[in-house]
């Protein structure tokens, strides 16, 4: 008999495996979800990240909100911070999680992290690293809400939806580009790595 896989197995899945990035990423989501309604079949959820890291495969499997329907938007902050907006509900909450109890590890651990990610561990340290990741991701998924983040309702100006353009040829390389996005050039309708960046160094 084939088991229904868990919320959690399939954010695994789907990221490719399992990680303490994912788990926060899966635990905002928990909660987004718990507070503002159900998972986005179109563009009901708008969800902001403040990082490109693991979490964020969590976050779009679990919440419905991804950069292909245009509700997944990506501010380059490097935070460990998600706003999320409902537009059913005209709600929205900002998930800023506790880098504090997250982010605190031994000396010894950092030492291993860095081998393992240079390329000089040995066999014994990267099963000792990977059990240690395997129990800082159990410390989140089990961790209290309180303790894992600050969760604030908040006001929140809703983007407008995705917008479909027309798309228009690069004089240059012969491509096609979507309309907003293009550039003139010398009179020509080019893309934008085609295009000539003026700069005045600033």
């Amino acid at each position: 008999m084939c088991m229904e896989k868990t919320p959690w197995e399939k954010a695994v899945e789907f990221h490719g495996h399992s990680c303490p990035g994912l788990a926060i990423g899966y635990r905002v989501a928990q909660i987004a979800l718990k507070e503002l309604g159900e998972r986005s079949r179109d563009e009901e959820l708008v969800a902001i990240v403040e990082n490109d890291a693991c979490g964020v495969d969590a976050v779009m499997l679990m919440t419905g909100c991804t950069l292909g329907k245009g509700n997944l938007l990506y501010r380059d902050f490097g935070k460990q911070v998600y706003t999320f907006g409902s537009r059913s509900s005209n709600s929205a909450l900002r998930i800023s999680v506790n880098g504090e109890i997250l982010h605190k590890q031994s000396q010894e651990a950092l030492e291993l992290r860095k081998k393992v990610f240079g390329g000089a561990a040995s066999g014994n340290e990267k099963k000792e690293f990977y059990a240690y990741q395997a129990q800082r991701t159990d410390q989140i998924l089990d961790m209290p809400d309180n303790d894992f983040c600050k969760v604030e309702r908040i006001d929140f100006k809703f983007p407008g939806k995705a917008r479909i353009f027309n798309s228009v040829r690069c004089h240059q390389c012969g491509e096609y580009v979507m309309e907003a996005r293009a550039r003139i050039s010398n009179g020509q309708i080019v893309c934008l790595p085609c295009a000539d960046q003026y700069s005045r160094g600033w």
